[in-house]
């Protein structure tokens, strides 16, 4: 089969309430018939927007130079104190086209969905959720070339931690 792992490795410094600026690497794996990696260079900006929602915003450099982008928005709804609901969506943007990892310029994808996780402590809560992506422009071109689907859901799980 085809696939692709994306990992972050970021610091994070507080330069405003409730704003954080964040710099690090970003590692792209795309497996299947061969394996391809590319490093990329992130800086973002992650904060509370008004009406209490979270945002992120990235850009990434490659080092070859292929600039993306991606901005991210979610809001947290409480069931209960420890029970939380959380909808996402999340929009990716290139200004390259890179072929070897599959991505078109322009508008390259959209993902939304939600996430329900329970709060053992605030800063570690194990989560289930449901996301729905889909892929556009040069993105889903390349997509449909692979005999891969251009909108497709996916279950998620994970722990959310922090300090």
């Amino acid at each position: 089969g085809e696939g692709a792992v994306e990992a972050q490795v970021l610091y994070s410094r507080l330069i405003a309430p409730f704003w954080d600026l964040q710099v690090g690497a970003r590692l792209d794996v795309m497996y299947g018939d061969g394996s391809v990696t590319r490093p990329l260079l992130a800086l973002g900006l992650q904060g509370l927007a008004p009406y209490w929602f979270e945002v992120e915003s990235f850009v990434f450099v490659s080092d070859g130079g292929d600039v993306s982008a991606r901005f991210e928005a979610m809001y947290d709804l409480p069931l209960t104190q420890r029970l939380i609901l959380e909808p996402e969506v999340s929009v990716d943007v290139a200004v390259q086209e890179v072929p070897e990892f599959a991505v078109g310029s322009g508008l390259t994808g959209l993902e939304t969905g939600a996430r329900l996780r329970f709060e053992i402590v605030r800063e570690f809560a194990p989560y289930v959720g449901w996301i729905y992506e889909g892929r556009f422009g040069g993105s889903a071109d390349f997509a449909r070339e692979a005999g891969q689907p251009v909108r497709y859901g996916s279950f998620v799980a994970g722990i959310r931690m922090w300090r």
